[in-house]
């Protein structure tokens, strides 16, 4: 089954942004038309711990235009074996200003946005409505369920 494209291509890529993603370029289900759409898309994170980490990174890596990220808590030292954007020297610091720190190492073609703040009914619409694709990384059934209610009523993958 094949789902239409989320996004349309942005209108260009630069010379820099073609020498960084030359290997996705190639790729035949990828190609110039799916690198525009991965710079002109917009995806949210829900959380920067275990789960939202890596594909924060990778999200950023591959092009992804703005990534945003809803995060409230601060860097632990108990949270570096599995929450890899963060490191030692980010131990006390917001994990949404952390996160971001390493997402625009990665990759500095990237617009991150901050959400530092808990997700609650009462801002979820707002929050998510600015995006095209929310990726569910909480750790609790009851934010999980909010992210997938507001998800069904926006139309949001």
């Amino acid at each position: 089954m094949s789902l239409p494209p989320l996004v349309e291509p942005a209108a260009e890529l630069t010379v820099d942004e073609v020498r960084r993603y030359s290997r996705h370029l190639i790729i035949p289900d990828v190609g110039m038309d799916g690198q525009k759409r991965l710079k002109n898309a917009k995806v949210l994170a829900v959380g920067a711990g275990g789960l939202g980490s890596p594909t924060l990174m990778y999200l950023a890596a591959a092009g992804v235009g703005t990534l945003g990220i809803v995060e409230f808590d601060e860097v632990d030292e108990s949270n570096l074996q599995r929450q890899v954007i963060h490191s030692q020297a980010d131990i006390g610091r917001s994990k949404a200003e952390s996160a971001r720190d390493t997402i625009k190492g990665i990759n500095p073609y990237v617009d991150v946005i901050l959400h530092e703040e808990r997700l609650e009914a009462d801002n979820v619409m707002d929050i998510f409505r600015e995006y095209d694709l929310i990726v569910d990384g909480t750790d609790n059934f009851a934010t999980r369920y909010l992210v997938n209610d507001a998800c069904v009523l926006l139309n949001k993958p």
